[in-house]
Formats: C-alpha cells, sequence, structure tokens
C-alpha cells in the first residue's frame, strides 16, 4: 500500500532522527556516512506499509544505503528470500517448516523477529445498511469450500436476497493462510481447510479496496491498516467469536478480545544477510522504530520487551 508521505511528516522524521526514545533507549549508533549497499525486501503486503515506512526513514538518515519494499505476499516472499534473491521478508504468518527446508536447500537460516501486532478486517460497501456484525460461524458457512450462500438472505433469513460479491487475498497471502486457519480451521489429516475460490483474490491489499468500495454488494477481508487508511470508504463488520460482537481496535488487537482475528506480524531477515552492515543496521533501525511507526500506518505497537529482546539480534 502506497501511504501518502504526509502520513509520517516532517514531525516524524524529527521524532526519529532527534527526540525518539525506542525500547533500547534511541536510535542506531551505526555511522550514517559510512553505510552504503542494498537491502532487498519482498513479502507480505499486509506488512508493506510499516516497512516501507522504516525504509523511508531509515534512507533519510542513511542517504547511502538504497532500501526497496515490494509485495508478492507473504509465501511469494518466502520463495524469493529461500533463494537468496532477497535480503528480508515480510510475513503476516509464521515461516512454514517447508519454507524453512527450501531455504535450508541454499544454506539460508531465518531469524524471527515481530513488529507488531494486526487484525484482519471484515468490510462491507460503506452503504451497507443491514451488516453490522458476523459471528465466526457465519464466516465460516460463507467462506467454506463447499459453501452454499450466494445472497446475504442465505446468511441471515431477514437480509436482502441480493447477490454477494466476495473479496479477498489470493493464496500466497499469510492473511489468506491465517484467516483459513483461524475461520475454517483443519480437516482430519491435520491440514488447514482452504476457502472457496469463486471470488475475486489479489495479493494487492488495495486491488481489494477498491474493489469493495465500488460494489454495494460486497464483502472482504484484510490487514487492519488498510481499513484504518480507508476507513472513510469501506464499513467494518465486528465479529461475533462467541462473547459478543466485538470490533478491531488498537485495543481490542492488543488484548486478543478480537477474537480471532487477532496476529502478530514479523520480518524475517536471513542470518547471512545480518552479517551485511547496512542489513544489520536496518534491522536495528526497524526494531527501535517499530512501536511509534506501528501507530503511525495503523498497526498495534508490541510490548516494549518484545522489541527489546529482538534486539539480540543485532547486537
Amino acid at each position: 500500500m502506497k501511504f501518502k508521505k504526509s502520513l509520517l511528516g516532517i514531525s516524524i522524521f524529527a521524532l526519529l532522527t532527534g527526540a525518539l526514545v525506542g525500547c533500547s533507549g534511541g536510535k542506531s549508533e551505526t555511522p550514517e556516512d559510512k553505510l552504503t549497499g542494498t537491502v532487498k525486501i519482498d513479502g507480505s503486503s499486509t506488512v508493506f506499509p510499516i516497512s516501507q515506512a522504516v525504509a523511508e526513514e531509515f534512507m533519510i538518515a542513511n542517504p547511502g544505503v538504497k532500501v526497496t519494499v515490494a509485495e508478492s505476499g507473504t509465501g511469494g516472499g518466502f520463495k524469493k528470500w529461500a533463494l537468496g534473491e532477497t535480503d528480508i521478508n515480510n510475513a503476516s504468518r509464521v515461516i512454514k517448516e517447508e519454507e524453512k527446508a527450501k531455504a535450508a536447500e541454499k544454506k539460508i537460516e531465518p531469524v524471527e523477529i515481530p513488529v507488531a501486532y494486526d487484525g484482519i478486517s471484515v468490510v462491507v460497501n460503506k452503504s451497507n445498511t443491514f451488516v453490522n456484525d458476523l459471528t465466526v460461524d457465519e464466516l465460516k458457512k460463507i467462506w467454506a469450500p463447499d459453501s452454499k450462500i450466494k445472497t446475504w438472505k442465505d446468511i441471515r433469513s431477514q437480509w436482502p436476497a441480493e447477490p454477494i460479491k466476495l473479496y479477498g487475498p489470493g493464496t500466497a497471502s499469510g492473511t489468506y493462510d491465517y484467516f483459513c486457519e483461524e475461520i475454517l480451521g483443519k480437516n482430519d489429516k491435520g491440514e488447514v481447510i482452504n476457502s472457496r475460490t469463486d471470488y475475486t483474490p489479489s495479493e494487492d491489499d488495495n486491488v481489494l479496496v477498491k474493489g469493495i468500495e465500488g460494489d454495494k454488494n460486497s464483502l472482504g477481508y484484510f490487514g487492519f491498516a488498510y481499513y484504518m487508511e480507508n476507513k472513510d470508504k469501506l464499513k467494518i463488520v465486528k465479529i461475533d467469536s462467541g462473547k459478543g460482537p466485538i470490533e478491531p481496535t488498537e485495543q481490542t488487537i492488543n488484548d486478543g478480545s478480537y477474537a480471532p482475528l487477532s496476529r502478530t506480524i514479523y520480518i524475517y531477515p536471513s542470518k547471512s544477510a545480518l552479517s551485511r552492515p547496512e542489513v544489520k543496521a536496518f534491522i536495528k533501525f526497524y526494531i527501535e522504530n517499530a512501536k511509534v511507526l506501528a501507530k503511525e500506518v495503523g498497526y498495534v505497537p508490541l510490548k516494549d520487551d518484545m522489541y527489546t529482546k529482538s534486539l539480540e539480534f543485532v547486537k
């Protein structure tokens, strides 16, 4: 997602370069005028906004380093990362064992660094007046691979018999994986059940936002940060997991009451990449400033001790 530069603005840069005090006590101490090189990042579109924000501020402080951030989905990013094509993978889920094994073939080892909390937001078109909440069971019925849900009336009898247009992440997305596991569960073999396929998929959450915004009978899901950036264009749907309808907010995501769609998001540098000074400095800068930038781009910061623990990787 291409967040406006004004979102961070001069005031944020001033914080990051001067007054910002991270969980470790300040900004990166790496000599800025001596750092050169390139840092390549790919992966989750959900994690893209915070990584892009960090990259922009890091390059201002370190003009000799070029940081590129792409978004091909968590799974798509891990494929490139496992081949050594990128230094860091953005991930909206933990790395899978098969992804670790693929990377091991190239002697690439992952370093797991959590950066923020995120909630998967379920949204409908802004003009929708009847959908205010959905239960987890209703979400399961809507997205099940053998779903019989075609119209709103199929969900609740008092809703109109208008066809639903579904939007969601593609199968390479970590958001897709997480949503399927939490909502659809696993089969008898312990495999995550994949969702129905008759929906409009995209690895780019901006495409999903535009699709839902333009279709009055739309329903979709994506990361909380994208809803926050577009909340004037979309309507959030509260989720009831058995304790009443809960809206995703900074508080409900942080305390876990927005269940079961709250999660941790990550970056995964490789150990070999961390041996390069420009990558090590970038990761240090990321961890030290994630707390401020997470809020700026619509995420929920982790607890201070989690950031402190992650700094052990870049000492």
